[in-house]
């Protein structure tokens, strides 16, 4: 018995031994993993003064992991311990989650600023783009658009790289749209050039005409037809306008100069058919019929040398001189050669009044000339062979009074047809 009682307390005394030990060796761990896990706590706590968001959250979960590695420590301070350290994860926690939100909020903000300047690109009406400046006015919107861009930071990722491409991709659309058109404007701006510079070579070789009227309405045809022409480059534009506006005032200066000319001999003109209407007012009543006849003849004929008056006098100075004539057609019987001029009048009027009227005219006239040559050319037969005539004889005697009836009627019909000439004049 004493010896089983003796290894028992052996027993006894060696098992308090080694719970002794035990007992030291785990305060000893305790007192370890209190100190390391008071220095984690006082890591995670300085972690709330670190700027960078992120990082101080990257390394509170490594904190967490080196926590979860480190034993436990004694009972009565564990529960405390934990709370510290939870108390400063939840700062890093919280500050990591209003990074992300207030990111979220400008990445939104970003996103939306973004599609706006996308669809501000997209609404530009590139057909109503019609000048070089309206396109480099735009582009100059662009650009400034691309550099707001540049200032506006990341979207979210799930939608940043699909708006980068809406973006540039309207952006080359514009570019590519200005391109054409600017190539298309330059290639119309050549043919412009080349058109002009044919209507150039036109008046360059009208300038010098002296077909008065029928170069005007051609140079004036040539002018209207130039503002019909698009724009040429600037750098060839002055040039070619310079070229074509002196060939235009050359001949315009050379038409003012003859006109002017034309003006003073056509009031020249004005005077002499003014005094003949007073010679034919002032001409006496009491002559001998047949001297008054041969008179009105000779002023009539005198009337039709005369040339061209101011057009707004024409009509009003044919009218008195009509007025004076019809007073001695009436008075000395002189009605043939009156109603032979009233019916030619008509006509004159009513071929001034159709189709192709300065046709027809013209044509008239030219038939007119060519009769009043015919009867001149007749006028000097009679006048050469009145030198063969021997008025010695009776025979000799009537045939001249006959040449001379024959000489008067013909010019009479000269001085008729240069009458008509100077109607049809009148109305060319």
């Amino acid at each position: 018995v004493n010896e089983l009682w003796k290894n028992y307390q052996l027993y006894v005394e060696h098992f308090y031994d080694l719970l002794k030990i035990n007992k030291e060796l785990r305060d000893y761990d305790f007192k370890k993993n209190l100190d390391l896990k008071l220095a984690i706590c006082e890591s995670a706590e300085a972690l709330a003064k670190n700027d960078d968001v992120v990082a101080a959250f990257k390394s509170l979960q490594t904190l967490h992991d080196e926590w979860r590695a480190i034993g436990p420590v004694a009972k009565e301070l564990r529960e405390d311990l934990w709370n510290r350290f939870k108390a400063a994860s939840t700062v890093i926690n919280k500050a990591h989650q209003q990074h992300f939100e207030i990111l979220k909020a400008d990445e939104q903000k970003n996103e939306a600023a973004k599609i706006a300047i996308c669809e501000e690109i997209e609404a530009i009406d590139m057909t109503a783009l019609k000048s070089f400046s309206a396109w480099d006015e735009k582009t100059k919107d662009i650009i400034a658009l691309q550099e707001r861009w540049k200032g506006i930071g990341f979207a979210s990722r799930k939608v940043n790289n699909a708006l980068f491409e809406r973006f540039r991709k309207t952006c080359d659309e514009f570019f590519k749209q200005k391109a054409e058109y600017f190539k298309r404007v330059k290639d119309e701006m050549s043919l412009n050039l080349e058109k002009k510079k044919a209507l150039c070579e036109k008046a360059e070789a009208l300038k010098d005409s002296t077909d008065w009227k029928n170069t005007t309405d051609q140079m004036i045809a040539i002018q209207k037809e130039w503002k019909t022409i698009g724009p040429v480059a600037k750098k060839y534009s002055d040039a070619v306008w310079t070229r074509f506006i002196a060939a235009c005032d050359y001949f315009f200066e050379q038409k003012n100069k003859q006109t002017a000319s034309v003006r003073q001999v056509e009031q020249e003109n004005l005077l002499l058919k003014k005094a003949v209407i007073e010679k034919l007012n002032a001409l006496d009543e009491a002559m001998a019929p047949s001297e008054a006849v041969a008179l009105v003849k000779t002023l009539m004929a005198e009337w039709n040398q005369i040339g061209h008056v101011p057009f707004k006098e024409k009509d009003k100075i044919y009218k008195s001189y009509q007025a004076a004539l019809d007073k001695h057609f009436k008075r000395l019987n002189m009605n043939e050669i009156k109603n032979r001029l009233n019916s030619f009048t008509s006509a004159v009027q009513q071929m001034a009044s159709s189709d192709q009227a300065q046709n027809k005219l013209y044509r008239e006239r030219e038939r007119l000339m060519r009769s009043y040559e015919h009867v001149k050319a007749e006028l000097q037969t009679y006048e050469n062979n009145m030198g063969f005539l021997n008025i010695s004889s009776k025979s000799g005697g009537g045939m001249l009074k006959e040449m001379e009836r024959k000489m008067q009627k013909l010019k009479d019909e000269m001085q008729l047809i240069a009458q008509k000439i100077e109607l049809i004049d009148e109305n060319l």
